[in-house]
């Protein structure tokens, strides 16, 4: 590559990230639903047809922002794994992993939820779409390898078939107790119910059912 298409291709990434760092700064302001795409150019300091040259549309920008989401999720969990040896107590980092990084990043679960409601497209997603699957076939694989860690060590249950569908069940199931108290927190509190029990509760019921007698 030729020194000014390396130049333009780094100006094309810079310009990429500040459109992407724009949207969050304007999501966190007015929430993702009610964010504009005409917002996110004033913010960015761009013309509404530049902006499109980046992004098709909302929804395009939104797997943009997956994307991030879904690789900063990969390195929290990347790091909790790390800090333990036996797989039971990574997959008990992973989920504590997981409610520290909605508390940290609620612009990113908004997010998360919306990507997950888009139908999929026939064949392999591309694009921006595409990314953001891929990365988060790589956090699923990283669950799956930590479980199959767990059952190898004896900390995790030997009974459990298909680990993949135990992955996607375990993140499922976390992901809506953590939108519960995000999005009941007022309701909850009224019924006198402490929003950190919740998500301790459901920690502790994901770690039951892992684990094995001797862990």
């Amino acid at each position: 590559m030729s020194y000014i298409a390396e130049r333009r291709q780094e100006e094309k990434e810079r310009r990429r990230a500040e459109i992407l760092d724009a949207a969050e700064a304007v999501a966190t302001v007015v929430g993702w639903d009610d964010m504009t795409m005409d917002e996110v150019a004033r913010k960015a300091r761009l013309s509404r047809a530049l902006l499109y040259v980046y992004f098709k549309d909302k929804t395009d920008l939104m797997f943009g922002i997956g994307e991030r989401a879904v690789e900063t999720l990969l390195e929290r969990f990347q790091a909790a794994v790390a800090r333990h040896a036996r797989g039971l107590e990574q997959m008990q980092a992973i989920g504590r992993a997981y409610v520290a990084f909605a508390q940290e990043f609620p612009v990113y679960m908004q997010v998360l939820a919306h990507c997950e409601l888009v139908p999929p497209q026939p064949g392999e997603p591309q694009g921006n779409e595409g990314a953001c699957a891929r990365c988060a076939l790589e956090v699923q694989q990283l669950m799956v390898s930590t479980l199959e860690r767990g059952v190898a060590d004896g900390s995790i249950r030997a009974d459990l078939k298909e680990l993949h569908v135990v992955a996607m069940v375990l993140k499922g199931f976390m992901h809506g107790v953590i939108q519960m108290s995000t999005t009941k927190a007022n309701m909850l509190t009224q019924a006198g119910i402490d929003v950190r029990s919740v998500l301790q509760t459901a920690l502790l019921l994901c770690t039951a059912a892992l684990g094995t007698r001797q862990s």
